[in-house]
């Protein structure tokens, strides 16, 4: 079949298992590329905590630009728990490119797979398939590098870390989570649902996150609407989490949240994302880099070739090329398929399958 130009995608592996996983991406993505008639150029850029530790720079500004001329950048997981700046906290340089690219829209999409276990009871386990927005450039993250800090060095008697909630931010984040429910009511034939997660309770400006919330549903007459506070969605989400569509909230609650979600549908290998802008989109998977199996072959690759079908997508809707849905399609299509065979179960879900196994799978049942 014949192919479309050539797409520009900025390739960071990171570190850990990013190399493996990233690996699995590529097979994945030449597979479909060939079945659906598109094509992508992978530009590779080394960036991380490993590259802290070799160069003293965890994320190059040649890196940035690389990226910034990309029409997506897929990442794989870059961290390492032993890896840390003199504040003490991690160096992780996807958060840096959420701030930089001003990628505010986190899209953590959740369901689940047949043939896979779920550590719910119910039946109905069967039926989560929602996605939480997490709004990525205010809330409490936008205390990194901001913190206030009373002391000397060693012997802090305070530390202040700041959350920032403003209209602007609030508003772009709730109506990306309203068009949102509006496509996939369409795509499901079913009313769309937005449900706003804050603690409003407590907070102003969690109060003023659920007033904005109110204006921006107001313009969607279409999508029902409505409010939880973060402890009770804690309590939800795993009472009834098939009862959700749509979600939208804060940094820090998404963060928290997103990850307790993944757990519903079989842990953090199958929990893919992206992080959007109006100019620039990232997908990675949701998980970290799982130093402890790093070069064992027992990663679950799922969640970043789920990743890489969401990139598809999002380039397709920008483009206006339909091929990279197609192949967007055949990618979900596939992981579905050999899951749902009985055939193929991760290590991390009581398998016997590693990266490998899983890749070559995906890639015969779309061939």
């Amino acid at each position: 079949m014949a192919t479309t130009s050539s797409f520009h995608i900025a390739v960071l592996p990171g570190d850990g298992i990013g190399d493996e996983i990233m690996q699995a991406a590529e097979a994945v993505l030449v597979a479909a590329g060939q079945r659906a008639g598109f094509a992508l150029r992978l530009d590779y850029q080394k960036a991380g905590a490993q590259h802290y530790l070799d160069t003293g720079v965890a994320l190059p500004d040649s890196v940035l630009g690389v990226c910034d001329r990309a029409d997506a950048i897929l990442f794989g997981a870059m961290g390492l728990p032993h890896v840390r700046g003199r504040d003490g906290t991690e160096i992780v340089p996807q958060i840096d490119l959420r701030f930089h690219f001003d990628l505010y829209a986190g899209v953590r999409p959740i369901r689940s797979f047949a043939g896979l276990p779920s550590p719910l009871a119910s039946a109905r386990a069967a039926e989560i398939d929602f996605v939480l927005v997490r709004e990525n450039s205010e809330g409490l993250f936008y205390a990194r590098g901001r913190s206030q800090t009373h002391g000397e060095p060693g012997a802090e008697s305070e530390v202040f870390d700041t959350m920032k909630i403003s209209r602007q931010g609030t508003t772009r984040v709730c109506q990306y989570a309203f068009m949102l429910a509006e496509r996939r009511a369409q795509q499901k034939g079913r009313p769309g649902r937005v449900t706003n997660i804050d603690k409003a309770n407590v907070f102003t400006s969690m109060a003023f996150w659920r007033r904005i919330f109110s204006e921006v549903a107001a313009q969607y007459p279409a999508v029902g609407s409505e409010n939880a506070y973060v402890d009770a969605m804690a309590l939800n989400l795993l009472m009834k989490p098939w009862a959700y569509d749509v979600m939208v909230t804060e940094n820090m609650f998404g963060d928290i949240l997103s990850d307790l979600a993944a757990g519903l549908v079989g842990g953090m290998g199958m929990a893919p994302s992206a992080d959007i802008g109006d100019q620039h989109g990232l997908f990675q998977p949701a998980h970290g880099t799982a130093p402890d199996i790093m070069g064992l072959g027992k990663a679950n690759p799922t969640a970043m070739l789920l990743s890489a079908a969401m990139m598809l997508e999002w380039l397709g809707e920008r483009h206006g090329e339909t091929r990279l849905a197609d192949g967007a399609a055949l990618i979900e299509k596939a992981i579905g398929e050999i899951f749902a065979s009985g055939k193929i179960r991760p290590i991390e879900l009581g398998g016997r399958h590693g990266s490998q196994a899983v890749t070559r799978a995906v890639i015969d049942e779309i061939a």
